[in-house]
């Protein structure tokens, strides 16, 4: 039933999945804001894991650099920055927990079920790498795509301005 060739990438693949699953539950069930941050940020490092694994470096790079660095950084500074109160946390409800557990696992089930019971075509002929990802995209986006590369950037600095003036206009 299970042909399961455990080899490191299997390893690793499972390991970057428990990470990416236990770091979403905790991130849903945790009270405190900053600890759910710090959940997050192992979900996006969880994620950087498995564009390594899909041989997707840049991917992986910018996962961590934006994502679980600049993102729950700023996440962080702005729970410090406005006054956060803690909200009582509401009643236990027993039945809700109860039917959510059940749905989720059967969501689970069926899942798994299709995804076992699916044929999946073999590709005709191996896909062929770029020798490095990192250096193709670079020339992609500085030749074919540098119009709208541009727009971004001017987009950005936009909407970064238009931010420092939202803050500087509550500040007054």
């Amino acid at each position: 039933m299970f042909n399961v060739n455990f080899t490191g990438e299997f390893v690793a693949f499972f390991i970057f999945s428990v990470l990416i699953i236990s770091g979403a539950v905790l991130m849903v069930s945790f009270t405190k804001v900053v600890h759910m941050v710090v959940s997050l940020a192992a979900v996006f490092i969880g994620i950087a894991g498995m564009f390594v694994l899909l041989q997707a470096e840049f991917l992986a790079f910018v996962q961590v650099l934006i994502y679980a660095g600049a993102v729950s950084i700023l996440m962080i500074f702005g729970i410090m920055m406005t006054k956060h109160q803690d909200a009582e946390a509401d009643r236990s409800r027993p039945l809700h927990e109860t039917l959510t557990a059940i749905g989720a696992l059967a969501l689970f089930g069926i899942l798994f079920y299709a995804i076992r019971q699916s044929e999946f075509p073999e590709p005709e002929q191996p896909l062929s790498q770029a020798t490095d990802n990192t250096m193709e995209i670079g020339k992609l986006l500085f030749t074919n795509y540098v119009v709208p590369f541009e727009l971004v950037s001017v987009l950005l600095t936009v909407a970064f301005i238009g931010a420092i003036v939202l803050a500087k206009k509550e500040a007054d």
